[in-house]
């Protein structure tokens, strides 16, 4: 007989509700001016440009992946390659720039990567005008079709340069293959939340009740911790079901407990016993 998956215990509503004061308290703790400066959000705070924000942060999102130091000092690095002009270095992009990527690495980043994401993003501004016209462009098509935000900007931005190499599609996350689209999220989070310490919240294509948590294996082994998820993956469908779960908490803002949960797996904040369900957790 083929074997079954074994789920983790979850919360019921009653439960829920009990869970969310101490929830409610660790964002209050944690999203705090403090948290920007260990974190790659800093890279949108660093500038007063609207587009230099938008850019600057995609690239951030885009390459948080490993420990934040490293991701903070390999941003920092891009940044000073692109003379800490990122759209305007976009803009005027061309093929003789591409020695400002020389040696560039940061895990499976290479300056090939950097030289076609830059394409891409030059593109969208010729083509729309700002990054945030694009997101706009992808969200209505989005709800058109029925389909998931993240799935459209995925599919549309690689409409552009068709030839750009397999290794750089990779880079961008497609929640239509499950996955968790971690990075994407993470930067809309930066993007979209208002009246954030943290979150500069500099566009208005979707409200925040539209987002979806970044989930990350911190994240993940916490929510499961408590309850909050059941699969054992760290996929798309467990996004759904965690988030579903965050917006029976907070209908409005249901990207805010990305604090609380991070903050607990990766800042120390521990779990009072009476909020632990799943005690092993991977």
């Amino acid at each position: 007989m083929p074997r079954t998956r074994k789920k983790f215990k979850t919360l019921s509503r009653n439960k829920l509700t009990e869970l969310k004061p101490f929830l409610d308290a660790l964002v209050e703790k944690i999203e705090q001016p403090d948290y920007i400066n260990e974190d790659p959000v800093q890279f949108m705070h660093a500038f007063e440009d609207k587009r230099d924000q938008e850019l600057a942060g995609f690239f951030a999102a885009t390459m948080a992946w490993g420990r934040r130091d490293i991701v903070n000092a390999k941003v920092e690095e891009l940044l000073q390659r692109m003379q800490y002009k990122p759209a305007e270095f976009i803009e005027h992009y061309s093929e003789d720039d591409f020695s400002a990527f020389d040696g560039f690495k940061h895990r499976t980043f290479k300056p090939i990567d950097m030289h076609w994401l830059t394409k891409i993003l030059q593109t969208i501004l010729l083509k729309y005008g700002s990054f945030e016209r694009f997101w706009k462009h992808c969200a209505d098509e989005a709800k058109c079709q029925k389909r998931e935000l993240i799935a459209v900007f995925h599919e549309k931005i690689f409409t552009f340069h068709p030839e750009m190499p397999q290794r750089t599609r990779k880079h961008v996350s497609n929640p239509e293959k499950n996955s968790s689209a971690k990075r994407l999220y993470m930067y809309l989070r930066w993007c979209i939340r208002k009246n954030s310490p943290v979150d500069p919240g500099i566009m208005d294509f979707i409200s925040p009740a539209e987002l979806k948590i970044p989930l990350d294996v911190h994240v993940a082994r916490q929510a499961r911790k408590l309850g909050l998820l059941s699969r054992k993956q760290n996929d798309w469908k467990s996004v759904l079901e965690l988030n579903a779960r965050l917006k029976f908490l907070d209908p409005e803002d249901p990207a805010k407990y990305d604090y609380a949960l991070f903050g607990i797996g990766v800042l120390g904040s521990e779990i009072p016993e009476k909020y632990i369900i799943n005690r092993k957790v991977d």
